[in-house]
């Protein structure tokens, strides 16, 4: 009997035991699968959600990667780099030195490299985000970081003194996207478009240093220089503005590609409020810069001894991508004996503006628009304009690209007669538009200087029969893998109208 019950025993355990190791197996299985649709239905929320549900409660070391690391790239990029340096040196020095004359501020009569080399330290590729938002397309975003050991000096001349500037410590941080166009035939892709994210602000970090002297011999140097900096990355490269690559040797339509006005600002400026005098005697006299784009700058007449200035002036500029540009404002007060002093500068984003609706708003003034370098909290005070943004027609707009491609090539020509020291010297008044805009005609107004034909006179106009279209600065930048580069001034100008603001002095509205 002992025997028989010791079997029946150690069965019935062996049984109970198999039975509740099965039972375990089958709740962990079961809790596995729990767990892993959870984590799908985690993994499927963006960041938002996870914040609606956690509150403040949200877990800061949660991350969400845009960004595939590329640690292959960079150790290619290593290697490669000493080839790429030599050659990317030619072609930023043929590229950008004709960007630094167009874009260098009145202050400076000439601006070039004496020095350049691009080091040894080769830039870093922090990931590759790759995407296919349209068809025929593959967009691929770069998080580029470089902080090389880069030796630049700038030969910079004015008119108190010349002096070598060394740029130093240079940093960049920037989101590089590049649009592949695809193509049936090889290589496979016929286009390659190049820009940098306006989201988040390209950083650009450096110091100056005066080779041999100081930077006090050129008052505000290193404000021009900065301008002339931020000017060329925000015309030139920041989105929606793009360098246009074509590749595969054979003719290729990028005109879908290029950047093209959009709709047509119609600015009034209509006044200021308690500006900060600028004077020790008596009161400032300002005037207003505005522009899309630092190449298309306007200004308003001056109005003298008057902190609560009246202008009252109407601007026409052109919007190429109304959800990215803002239109930029800055109040100046004129110094007939020094450089003009900023009083202070305002934004408006045109993604605030509802087409065909005329709106008035009241901008503060800040002493920047980088909030970084805002030291100064006092109040500047506030300018009042009214704004009106209108969409092209298809008609429209290619009036706008042809208005653009004349008032580019008449600054040209005035800045080679030395009527103006930079194209983007900002000239007086507003062009009116003629029939669908396509013709400008010049005001011949009073304060600033004009080409009528041939002929110089005072005032500001520009015939419609002007002159033809000529590529800007950058389509010497063709030279960036051995194509052509479209260039943005022939179909990527910014501000709007039917035709693009041409400045006289003070069209008054």
């Amino acid at each position: 009997m002992g025997l028989i019950s010791g079997l029946v025993m150690g069965a019935l355990v062996g049984i109970a035991l198999m039975a509740g190791w099965s039972r375990m197996m089958r709740r962990r299985s079961t809790k596995r699968i729990l767990k892993a649709a959870d984590i799908k239905l985690l993994g499927s929320l963006s960041r938002d959600d996870l914040k609606k549900l956690c509150g403040d409660n949200y877990p800061e070391w949660v991350s969400f990667p845009l960004f595939e690391q590329v640690k292959w790239l960079n150790k290619m990029l290593g290697k490669l780099w000493p080839f790429i340096a030599d050659a990317a040196t030619m072609v930023i020095k043929e590229t950008v030195e004709p960007l630094l004359d167009d874009y260098r501020p009145p202050g400076i009569s000439s601006l070039k490299f004496s020095k350049l080399s691009l080091g040894n330290v080769p830039p870093k590729i922090e990931g590759i985000r790759v995407q296919s938002l349209k068809k025929g397309q593959i967009i691929m975003d770069i998080d580029f970081r470089w902080g090389g050991d880069l030796s630049i000096i700038l030969a910079v001349e004015a008119l108190v003194a010349s002096l070598p500037i060394q740029l130093k410590d240079l940093q960049v941080f920037t989101v590089i996207r590049v649009i592949f166009q695809l193509s049936e035939e090889i290589p496979c892709i016929s286009a390659v478009v190049v820009a940098l994210l306006a989201e988040p602000k390209p950083r650009i970090d450096y110091t100056l240093k005066a080779v041999g002297g100081s930077l006090t011999a050129i008052p505000g140097l290193s404000d021009m220089i900065d301008d002339t900096v931020n000017s060329i990355v925000s015309d030139m490269l920041e989105w929606p503005h793009r360098i246009v690559v074509p590749l595969g040797g054979v003719d290729v339509n990028t005109s879908e590609l290029e950047l093209k006005p959009q709709g047509k600002l119609t600015v009034t400026i209509l006044k200021a409020n308690n500006l900060k005098n600028q004077e020790l005697v008596g009161k400032s006299d300002p005037y207003v810069i505005l522009y899309v784009r630092p190449m298309f700058k306007v200004k308003t007449k001056v109005v003298d001894d008057n902190l609560s200035p009246v202008w009252n002036e109407t601007f026409e500029l052109i919007a190429e991508d109304k959800e990215t540009q803002s239109v930029i404002f800055e109040v100046y007060d004129e110094d007939k004996i020094q450089q003009d002093k900023k009083m202070g500068t305002a934004k408006l984003s045109l993604n605030e503006l509802e087409p065909e609706i005329s709106k008035e708003i009241e901008l503060s003034l800040l002493s920047s628009l980088d909030t970084l370098k805002v030291k100064d909290k006092k109040d500047r005070g506030s300018l009042t304009i009214k704004v009106l943004y209108h969409p092209f027609t298809e008609e429209e707009q290619q009036a706008a690209q042809e208005a653009e491609k004349r008032i580019l090539e008449e600054r040209r020509k005035m800045k080679e007669a030395g009527l103006i020291g930079s194209t983007m010297d900002a000239l007086g008044g507003a062009a009116s538009l003629v029939g669908s805009g396509v013709g400008l005609v010049g005001t011949g107004l009073g304060a600033g200087v004009g080409l009528v034909g041939s002929g110089l006179g005072a005032g500001v106009g520009l015939v419609g029969s002007g002159l033809g279209a000529v590529g800007g600065g950058l389509s010497k930048a063709g030279k960036f893998m051995g194509k052509s580069v479209t260039s943005p001034f022939s179909s990527s100008k910014k501000n709007g109208s039917s035709a693009p603001v041409v400045p006289g002095d003070g069209n008054a509205s």
